[in-house]
């Protein structure tokens, strides 16, 4: 593992550095208090981002991580200024609510992080880690498993996985990547949020799963690259389209965003065929109504929620996130991030000019 962590005082120190006195109301309006809630992936670098931004802003941002699902029904309840989600909308999920807009914040891998008792270096593939999640792999020596990793004397112990408990998208992306490189796992349990895993051990949020790992010898789970990193559990290489065994770094997960990317930046890149892309890499949004009047909600707070999407898609905090584990967004998607977030309203007025 060659990742070097580096904690959130030393980033925010930084970015302190950089801001230079920072800013005090914006706009001339009065600071806010937002509030959010979802994914857990990118909760290490919302924690920086938004100490930041209310340094600079003066603006207080609350953010639970209850879990994209959790997010995202918040929103549609219009409790929470903004949702976080691993998973883009569905055209029905969509319809169901007041139009919204999917801003990217950055970029992170989804890792198969594993507790083997003197195993260093363990190689995947796509097959083989479904056939694990569905309890067609049990051993840890397994012939296949072992074909792949001829250097490396797995032991004949069952394993254990380890999957997500809470509607996550963590876990959307997770099976997003399995239905397209395993048909069986397309045919039988799909992709989602919530999957009916039939073999293994819940745990709540990626650091729940990370806990599990860390504590459980023979396990293996799907969690967010950072709480890999930080804890220090080990993770495997996954080969990819190209047949090149990948770990996840900056520039392998940068690589998979190379394809085209759609207006409404709702899209998948996990199962890149771009050679050197790690194969379970994921964008992760945060969505806000298009329309910012509603609940009672005042022009300041939506200028305020406009504005702190504004700073997180700014380079200034984009260059920061390979510092936390993460990977900044490409040009093109922040020029398509910033191009959306000028359609936003408050009483039909655009809030950008």
């Amino acid at each position: 593992m060659i990742k070097i962590f580096k904690s959130a005082t030393m980033i925010l120190f930084t970015l302190a550095l950089m801001s230079c006195g920072g800013k005090e109301a914006v706009n001339n309006r009065v600071p806010q208090e937002l509030s959010g809630a979802g994914a857990t992936f990118p909760l290490p670098y919302y924690n920086v981002v938004f100490e930041e931004f209310a340094q600079q802003y003066g603006d207080a941002v609350a953010y639970g991580g209850i879990g994209s699902g959790g997010g995202v029904r918040n929103l549609r309840d219009k409790v929470v200024d903004f949702a976080g989600s691993d998973a883009y909308l569905s055209d029905k999920e969509q319809a169901e609510m007041a139009p919204v807009i999917h801003v990217p914040t950055c970029m992170g891998a989804v890792v198969l992080a594993y507790n083997l008792e003197g195993v260093d270096s363990l190689n995947l593939s796509g097959e083989l880690i479904a056939d694990i999640f569905s309890g067609k792999i049990t051993k840890w020596n397994d012939e296949r498993l072992s074909a792949l990793n001829p250097d490396v004397t797995l032991p004949s112990e069952s394993i254990i996985p380890v999957y997500r408990s809470d509607g996550s998208g963590t876990t959307f992306v997770f099976t997003d990547y399995l239905t397209k490189v395993s048909a069986d796992w397309a045919s039988s349990f799909g992709v989602g949020k919530s999957v009916n895993f039939p073999v293994g051990q819940a745990a709540k949020g990626n650091p729940g799963v990370a806990s599990v790992i860390s504590q459980t010898k023979n396990s293996i789970g799907y969690v967010g690259s950072e709480y890999a990193f930080a804890q220090g559990i080990s993770y495997a290489k996954i080969r990819n389209q190209c047949g090149e065994m990948i770990e996840p770094t900056a520039a392998s997960i940068s690589a998979a965003a190379s394809g085209e990317i759609p207006a409404d930046l709702r899209t998948s890149i996990t199962n890149s065929d771009a050679p050197g892309a790690y194969p379970i890499s994921t964008f992760t949004w945060i969505i806000i109504y298009k329309e910012q009047d509603y609940s009672g909600r005042s022009m300041n707070l939506a200028m305020a929620t406009v504005e702190m999407l504004q700073f997180i898609l700014s380079d200034e905090i984009q260059q920061i996130t390979s510092e936390v584990d993460y990977a900044p967004l490409p040009t093109k998607v922040k020029e398509l991030s910033l191009r959306n977030l000028s359609t936003v309203t408050y009483n039909g007025e655009v809030l950008l000019h």
